[in-house]
């Protein structure tokens, strides 16, 4: 991609969800790599400013470094299609849909791929009664965790039945429904994936040595106290296992241009469980998708350009379809 014929670049980061101070530093350094790369890049915060800027000031695509909600939930993907800007990361339904925990795993469930038992509290579920009850399907220990939240926001390892109340209310404080899901005690993997479709490709997994297994919001972004292995030191046939899971589940939700799905591997069988899958990954010195593409011979710098040249539109995938079947 030649990167003066790109035109104008918005990137966009900041925003207003509760993940807002990391999106500052993942946006942060993707404007520089742009920039130290000869793109016309811009610095864009929707917090602060009117997505319709982007279409007055001549914008010709943007670059999602946007975290949790109103910026990875699908929510600024329908507003630049309605803009006809081009954007980086998934489309409008695959982004609502990965973004929301429990209909991910709804998604993976129906398709067979494996991924923890859970229990989902709705807003009227959540009485003493039902939520002491949770421990009863999923045993213990077991994690509490907001839906719809990232970066370990409002998550809790409940050990005790003593615990489930003040998890359930901490979840509750960042969305109205509550995820409590079987913990799977073993070793933690994040696999970052590049491209779409069947072009779609897995990059090496990267495995999280985390103290005493706290792999919380601190210890991801402001300590130096995790260790990341890449090359992950499993197996080969393992490794194999978890990229072609991960590559099932990305493709299952509709995912495009690049993602991160985080895994369990289960201490007792060394079985994978999928998580999660992030759709508009960080960028910070600490993130996991800059790694593991350094280990496979592509720079953080290139990492970047390669994002944005699949920046596209789910309109544009659509009229391409319908000429290609004409």
């Amino acid at each position: 991609m030649d990167p003066k014929a790109v035109g104008k670049v918005a990137v966009l980061f900041g925003g207003s969800s509760a993940e807002r101070e990391v999106s500052l530093m993942s946006g942060s350094g993707v404007l520089l790599a742009l920039r130290s790369r000869g793109v016309d890049a811009h610095a864009f915060d929707p917090a602060e400013r009117d997505l319709a800027d982007l279409k007055r000031e001549g914008f010709a695509r943007c670059f999602i470094a946007l975290h949790g909600r109103h910026g990875e939930d699908g929510t600024v993907q329908g507003a630049l299609e309605l803009l006809g800007i081009p954007y980086t990361g998934s489309g409008v339904m695959a982004s609502s849909v990965a973004m929301d925990k429990v209909m991910t795993k709804r998604l993976w469930q129906a398709d067979g791929l494996p991924t923890p038992k859970y229990v989902r509290l709705a807003e009227d579920q959540q009485s003493r009664e039902q939520v002491r009850a949770v421990p009863d399907v999923l045993g213990l220990p077991l994690i509490v965790k907001p839906p719809r939240e990232g970066s370990s926001i409002g998550v809790t390892k409940v050990r005790g039945y003593s615990e489930m109340q003040d998890a359930v209310k901490l979840s509750a404080r960042y969305d109205p429904d509550v995820l409590c899901e079987e913990f799977i005690e073993g070793e933690e993997v994040t696999c970052p994936v590049l491209g779409s479709g069947l072009d779609a490709v897995a990059l090496p997994v990267v495995r999280i040595a985390a103290p005493e297994g706290a792999y919380d919001y601190q210890n991801k972004y402001f300590t130096d106290e995790v260790k990341y292995h890449c090359p992950a030191g499993l197996p080969d046939a393992l490794e194999e296992e978890i990229r072609h899971i991960t590559l099932a589940a990305y493709r299952t939700l509709g995912c495009r241009g690049w993602g991160r799905a985080d895994l369990m591997i289960r201490a007792g069988d060394r079985k994978p469980f999928l998580l999660e899958m992030n759709t508009s990954p960080g960028m910070t010195s600490h993130s996991l998708v800059p790694m593991s593409a350094r280990a496979a011979g592509i720079d953080y710098e290139e990492l970047c350009l390669r994002v944005l040249a699949t920046a596209t539109l789910d309109s544009a995938r659509r009229a391409t379809a319908e000429e290609d079947a004409a």
